[in-house]
């Protein structure tokens, strides 16, 4: 069953963290089924206070998006991230 983490950025702290992170994130995906479908597009708030971005990533399962989020070379770089700014990150699964 599909499975997605959707990542809400909230605040920036330090943007330069979020370029290393930026510049980095792209090769952790390598050797992982993951299919990017919406990373800081435009945005319609239709309820609640709008998130500075929205980054929404899709996997086959969720054992695929674990193995991709808990791999030693995403939390390498997602040390970057946390520095970087204030995130909400979700993983749901697909009906």
């Amino acid at each position: 069953m599909a499975t997605y983490i959707v990542f809400t950025k909230e605040s920036t702290q330090d943007q330069a963290e979020l370029d290393i992170y930026q510049s980095k994130v792209g090769e952790t995906f390598k050797g992982h089924p993951v299919t990017v479908l919406a990373a800081y597009g435009p945005q319609q708030v239709l309820e609640g206070d709008a998130p500075e971005g929205v980054v929404i990533v899709q996997f086959p399962s969720t054992e695929a998006a674990r193995a991709w989020y808990d791999s030693p070379a995403y939390q390498e770089v997602a040390q970057h991230r946390f520095k970087g700014a204030r995130y909400r990150a979700v993983l749901v699964e697909g009906v």
